[in-house]
C-alpha cells in the first residue's frame, strides 16, 4: 500500500514518543529530495528521514549511515539557521489526509520565542516540505520552489502565505460516530460505503469494503479501523511478486504473508532500504555513470573498427597476389590505363581485375600493392595489441559499473577517487581527504559454519582486502571471466558446503548476479598476484579450482552482518 492517510496515521503513533520533546541537533540533505533531522532525545540520536521524492514519498526514523554532503543547499542552511537547537513541540497530521506538520519552538536572534512549522506534503510528483512561520502564515522556505506559471493553485515561494493544497472530500473515520455511520450506511452498499471515507488508497478502500461485506456495522467498520491505532507492520507479496508494506494483516486482498515485524520504523527502514539506496547510488553517481557510458560507447566503436581492421590485415594476400601478377605483366600494361584484366595463375588462370592509378608507371603500380601487404601484414601484431588494450579498458569498464549496481551511497566516494586517480575525471580544485579503507567498508558475511566472509564493493576496496587484509592461507574467490567482486573466506580450510556458500556470495556480487548457473574460481589468496601497471581491481591467479552455483538474493542477503 501508499503512504495513504490511514497508513500515515498509524505510522505516527510510533514515530511520535521517539522524537517528539527532542531537540533537532543536526540537519543534512544527503541527496536532492531527502532530508535527514538529528534529534537528541534521553542521551541517544535519532534520525529521522524526510523524503518528497516523487515515486516514493516518505518519512520514518532511519538507522542507515548516511553520509553528510560537504556543502549543504540553500534550503538546509535555511533549515539551520531557523530550527538548529528547537524543540519539537508536536506532529500533527491534517486530518486524515497526507500532510504532516512537526512544530518546533525556538528562539529568534532578538531572543523572543517563536513557533515553526515543518510541513511534509506527501503527496507523489508534488511531494514538498515547507517551512513557514505559524503566527504569520509565511512560508520562509521550501524544498521545492514553483513558480507561478507551473502551479497557479497556490503560491510555493519563500514570503508567500502557506496555503493548504486541494484536499480531497472524505469522513475522518477515527471520528464518526455510531448514530452517524448508522446513517450513513442505511441504504448504501459496501462499496459506495467505503468510498466516502477519506485518507484510503485502493487496497485499504478494498479491504475495508471486505470488512463491511462481511458485516455492515458499526462494530466491524471500528474493528477495522482500531488496526491503525496498533504497533507494528506486516510484509506482503502480490501474486506478481511485489512487495507491499501494511500497519495491520489484510484478509481481502490476494497477498501472501511474507514477514512481519513489531517495530513499524524498523519494518518501514528495511523495507525501504534497498530502494532508497538504488535512488541515492543513482543521484551520487550520475557523473561516473555518464563517464562509463561515453567510454564504453568509444571503446566498443573502436573495437569494431580494430577488428575490420585487423580484418583486412588477415585477408591481405590478395594484395601480394595483385603485385606478383602485375609485375609479370608488366608488358601488357599501357599508360593511362585505370584497370587491367590478367590471368590469375593462383586460380587456374582465371581473370582478375587489377585496379591501376594513372599517375603511377606499371612497375610502381606493383609495387604500391606489396607495399600495402606489407603494411597490412607488419600491423596485425600492433592492432591485436590495441584491441586487447581496449578490451582490457572495456572490461575495466564493465567491473566500475558492477561496483556501482553493488555500491550503497557511501562507496561513490572511493569510485569516484579511482577514475580520478585514473584520469578519467578531472582533479577537483580543493581535493577532498581520502578516507583510508577499512574493514568497515566491506560487506560481511556469515556463512553457516559460523566462518567470516569478507566482500569488496569496489576496485579499490578489492585490492585492498585481496592484497592486504587477507592472510595469505585465506581462501580467494572470484566469478570467472565476468565482473565482480573479490572475496575472501577467512579461513585456511573450507568444507564442501563452505566453499558452496562463499561461491554463492561472490556469484551474486558480480554481473552475473541474475544468472542460473555462475563459474566461480576459488584459490588460496597467496596465489593471487597484481602485475605491475595493472588496473585497480586487476589480478591474476593460477592453481584454482571452480564450482558452478546458482545465487539467491534471499539465501545470500540472510547471512549477511549489518
Amino acid at each position: 500500500m501508499a503512504y495513504d492517510g490511514l497508513f500515515i496515521h498509524s505510522l505516527l503513533n510510533s514515530v511520535r514518543p521517539l522524537v517528539v520533546n527532542g531537540r533537532l541537533s543536526k540537519i543534512y540533505q544527503p541527496f536532492a529530495q531527502d532530508l535527514i533531522l538529528t534529534f537528541r532525545k534521553e542521551r541517544k540520536n535519532i534520525q529521522l528521514l524526510l523524503s518528497a521524492n516523487a515515486q516514493y514519498p516518505r518519512f520514518y526514523v532511519t538507522k542507515q549511515a548516511i553520509v553528510n554532503p560537504d556543502k549543504a543547499p540553500t534550503f538546509v542552511m535555511v533549515l539551520r539557521k531557523y530550527l538548529e537547537g528547537s524543540v519539537l513541540q508536536s506532529i500533527d497530521q491534517v486530518g486524515v489526509d497526507r500532510i504532516v506538520n512537526f512544530n518546533f519552538s525556538n528562539r529568534n536572534e532578538l531572543g523572543d520565542q517563536v513557533q515553526l512549522v515543518l510541513s511534509l506534503e506527501l503527496m507523489g510528483r508534488h511531494s514538498n516540505v515547507i517551512l513557514y512561520d505559524q503566527k504569520s502564515g509565511q512560508i520562509i522556505d521550501l524544498l521545492k520552489r514553483v513558480n507561478p506559471d507551473e502551479n497557479r493553485v497556490r503560491l510555493l515561494l519563500p514570503k508567500a502565505k502557506y496555503e493548504l493544497p486541494p484536499l480531497i472530500p472524505g469522513i475522518n473515520g477515527f471520528k464518526i460516530t455510531e448514530a452517524e455511520f448508522n446513517l450513513k450506511a442505511t441504504g448504501t452498499d459496501p462499496a459506495a460505503l467505503a468510498k466516502q471515507f477519506g485518507g484510503l488508497d485502493r487496497d485499504d478502500r478494498q479491504e475495508l469494503e471486505g470488512y463491511l461485506e462481511d458485516d455492515l456495522s458499526f462494530s466491524s467498520f471500528k474493528t477495522f479501523m482500531d488496526q491503525f491505532d496498533k504497533k507494528g507492520a506486516f510484509i506482503l507479496k502480490t501474486p506478481k511478486n511485489k512487495r507491499k508494506i501494511f500497519p495491520y494483516l489484510p484478509y481481502h486482498l490476494d497477498l501472501t504473508k511474507e514477514a512481519s515485524d513489531p517495530d513499524f520504523n524498523h519494518a518501514l527502514d528495511e523495507f525501504y532500504q534497498y530502494q532508497s539506496n538504488q535512488d541515492w547510488v543513482k543521484q551520487k553517481s550520475s557523473q561516473i555513470e555518464r563517464v562509463i557510458k561515453n567510454e564504453h560507447n568509444k571503446l566498443t566503436k573502436k573495437i569494431v573498427k580494430l577488428k575490420k581492421q585487423l580484418d583486412q590485415a588477415e585477408n591481405s594476400e590478395g594484395y601480394r597476389i595483385r603485385g606478383e601478377i602485375l609485375n609479370a605483366n608488366l608488358a601488357q600494361v599501357k599508360p593511362g590505363m585505370s584497370q587491367i584484366e590478367l590471368p590469375n595463375y593462383y586460380d587456374n588462370n582465371k581473370p582478375i581485375k587489377i585496379k591501376l592509378d594513372t599517375a603511377l608507371s606499371p612497375a610502381r603500380n606493383g609495387q604500391k600493392y606489396f607495399t600495402r601487404y606489407k603494411k597490412l601484414r607488419d600491423s596485425i601484431k600492433h592492432v591485436k595489441e590495441q584491441i586487447s588494450i581496449a578490451q582490457t579498458n572495456l572490461n575495466y569498464f564493465d567491473t566500475i559499473q558492477t561496483a556501482i549496481d553493488n555500491a550503497e551511497p557511501q562507496d561513490i566516494d572511493q569510485i569516484t577517487d579511482e577514475l580520478t586517480s585514473q584520469g578519467y575525471l578531472k582533479k577537483p580544485q580543493k581535493p577532498k581527504r581520502k578516507k583510508k579503507i577499512t574493514e568497515k567498508n566491506l560487506n560481511k558475511f556469515r556463512i553457516s559454519s559460523g566462518k567470516t566472509v569478507l566482500v569488496g564493493k569496489n576496485n579499490l576496496q578489492n585490492d585492498w582486502l585481496t592484497l592486504k587484509k587477507a592472510n595469505k592461507t585465506d581462501i580467494w574467490f572470484h566469478v570467472k571471466n565476468i565482473p565482480g567482486s573479490h572475496v575472501i573466506l577467512q579461513s585456511s580450510e573450507a568444507t564442501d558446503e563452505d566453499i558452496k556458500e562463499t561461491a554463492e556470495i561472490a556469484a551474486y556480487f558480480s554481473k552475473a548476479k541474475n544468472s542460473a548457473h555462475v563459474q566461480v574460481d576459488y584459490v588460496v589468496d597467496k596465489r593471487v598476484k597484481k602485475p605491475n601497471g595493472a588496473k585497480p581491481g586487476f589480478v591474476i591467479y593460477t592453481g584454482q579450482n571452480s564450482i558452478e552455483v546458482t545465487p539467491e538474493k534471499e539465501r545470500v542477503l540472510s547471512k549477511r552482518i549489518k
